[in-house]
């Protein structure tokens, strides 16, 4: 089953080669059944059970002690749920006239397969491999169909990915052979303990390389540039999920296998973590550009996932990982909304938009969406935002007060620079066009799909708590 929806991606990809004039009708189906396959997942999955399930293991490359090993917890199952979910929608938000939509459709695929493949992956070298089989894909996606800095972006982007996936390789290996295991097998490897000097040695070689991925500061600045210029169906896999591939890694391989050297970098993670809340707050209020203030709204936000998993006790990983599934939704809602905004109006500069609410000739659609996106960002409660930002900072009180109340005054920098694009972009009289085109009911769709979950999972978070809560 866990192959099924690694692998069905791929197929896609090829399928599209064969049939070009049906990419973005392929793309749909197969990234629908992918979907359909993650929730047939959630149903069977026992959540009682705190181990692996559905495991699938495979001996592939023995003496690198490479093995095809796949499996699922409760801290997978959330994030293949939601990749499943953004790489559909991304589709659907892709426009009918997007050049070169067989090559567009057939990367998109494959960076769900590598993703999925990342979450799902219980052999160190098999992780390494899918976390940067997506690399060249999101290249690619950047350099071709990003904005006119596109380029430089991408480069960026590669060159940054690229040293993360270095950094990890490096302390993998090292960290296999210290231990002696034999093998790059998770298990393996958590059943063997290290002196706590290499356990520190080796958590920060990985910290580093996963910090680089999410990312903190001061390894960030790859992330505005990516976001920005990339089309709107590719910043909202960027923000929605492919930073979630670092959180992941800390509280996979970081947290979850260097417990001793953990309690000595704790305090130091945390004070990382407001740094990063408070600049990324900051510079997000500074910013004219609608996506460049979201793109630092993201580096803001995933702090509070380092600060909750820098507490580590039960309630901060459970409110992590809530974190990341909301930061996901909200993310990829913003993204999807600030691109129709551009595509209808050519802008995304705050001092050139007003009036977007007009009921007859603005946006009345986008700018109420884009009211709730906000106020889901902003963690008001009775949104999926809040229970994450909540639980996070309710788990990590009890460890680092200080840090966590800064935190919290963070959030408050959210409604400001979020109040800013309202009402610069919102309201007002719309002077510079008579009628605006009128967003068209398929381009609503990711929008409107994302707003119910928002809400559902706001209103209901047992339904969110109780999918990872055995994590």
């Amino acid at each position: 089953m866990l192959s099924a929806i690694v692998w069905l991606p791929v197929l896609g990809s090829i399928l599209i080669g064969i049939l070009p004039n049906f990419s973005r009708s392929i793309a749909l189906i197969v990234s629908g059944v992918g979907l359909l396959g993650t929730i047939a997942i959630a149903c069977t999955f026992n959540y009682q059970d705190t181990g692996l399930q559905l495991v699938e293991h495979l001996t592939w490359i023995e003496p690198l002690g490479l093995d095809y090993h796949l499996g699922i917890d409760g801290l997978s199952l959330p994030m293949v749920i939601l990749n499943a979910l953004l790489v559909l929608l991304s589709v659907q938000a892709t426009g009918k006239d997007v050049d070169r939509p067989r090559l567009f459709h057939s990367l998109l695929l494959l960076v769900s397969a590598a993703v999925t493949g990342a979450f799902l992956a219980q052999n160190l070298l098999l992780f390494f491999l899918f976390y940067e089989l997506e690399l060249i894909p999101l290249y690619l996606l950047i350099a071709i169909w990003g904005g006119e800095k596109r380029g430089y972006a991408a480069t960026k982007f590669l060159i940054y990915q690229a040293l993360s996936g270095m950094i990890l390789l490096a302390g993998f290996l090292s960290w296999a052979w210290f231990a002696k295991a034999g093998n790059f097998d998770y298990q393996a490897l958590a059943a063997t303990h290290l002196p706590t000097n290499l356990q520190l040695l080796f958590l920060c070689i990985i910290l580093l390389g996963f910090g680089i991925k999410m990312p903190l500061v001061p390894f960030h600045t790859w992330l505005p540039d990516a976001y920005v210029e990339a089309s709107t169906p590719v910043s909202m896999l960027l923000g929605g999920i492919i930073s979630k591939l670092g959180a992941y890694g800390l509280l996979r391989f970081a947290f979850g296998l260097f417990p001793d050297a953990w309690v000595i970098v704790a305090p130091w993670l945390a004070v990382i973590a407001v740094v990063t809340a408070v600049y990324g707050s900051l510079v997000a209020i500074a910013q004219t550009d609608i996506k460049k203030t979201i793109a630092y709204s993201s580096v803001a936000h995933l702090s509070y996932v380092l600060l909750a998993t820098a507490a580590g006790n039960s309630l901060s990983i459970l409110g992590a990982v809530c974190q990341m599934v909301a930061h996901g939704l909200i993310l990829a809602l913003l993204f999807n909304l600030v691109g129709i905004i551009e595509v209808k109006t050519g802008t995304r500069d705050i001092n050139k938009l007003q009036g977007l609410l007009n009921p007859k000739r603005g946006l009345p659609f986008t700018g109420t969406m884009l009211i709730l996106a906000t106020m889901a960002s902003a963690g008001i409660p009775g949104m999926v935002g809040f229970i994450g930002e909540f639980l996070s900072f309710q788990g990590s009180y009890t460890v680092f007060p200080l840090a966590t109340l800064i935190c919290i005054a963070s959030t408050g920098l959210t409604s400001v620079y979020f109040i800013i694009i309202i009402n610069r972009t919102l309201f007002g009289k719309l002077q510079n066009y008579n009628y605006l085109p009128k967003v068209q009911n398929y381009e609503r769709i990711p929008a409107i799909i994302l707003t119910l979950l928002i809400i559902l999972l706001g209103i209901q978070p047992n339904m969110l708590i109780s999918l990872v809560g055995n994590g």
